[in-house]
């Protein structure tokens, strides 16, 4: 039982460990998109048309609220195994 309880710990470790590969890819999408935001001129930015900032602003949102979610996701799913976790893990008596 002990052997299957550490095999599913480590299947648990590497999917998270995937999740936060994942998770960090989104991050540099959002610090790029971030970088792109600062560069724009404070003074007359020609954006073609209202629609076209709209739709710009609206893309920026939805790369940071998916990052956002991700890294709730990887909360929510290391919250859960860890629950799991600790009902099969033994706590001996302070008496022995």
């Amino acid at each position: 039982m002990k052997r299957q309880v550490t095999r599913i710990i480590e299947h648990m470790a590497s999917s998270h460990w995937h999740m936060t590969k994942i998770i960090e890819a989104n991050r540099q999408i959002v610090n790029h998109m971030a970088q792109m935001t600062t560069d724009i001129p404070r003074e007359d930015p020609s954006f073609g048309s209202v629609d076209m900032l709209t739709e710009c602003t609206l893309g920026v949102n939805r790369i940071v609220a998916s990052y956002l979610v991700g890294l709730a996701d990887l909360e929510d799913a290391i919250a859960d195994n860890l629950l799991m976790v600790m009902k099969e893990v033994v706590v001996p008596d302070e008496g022995e």
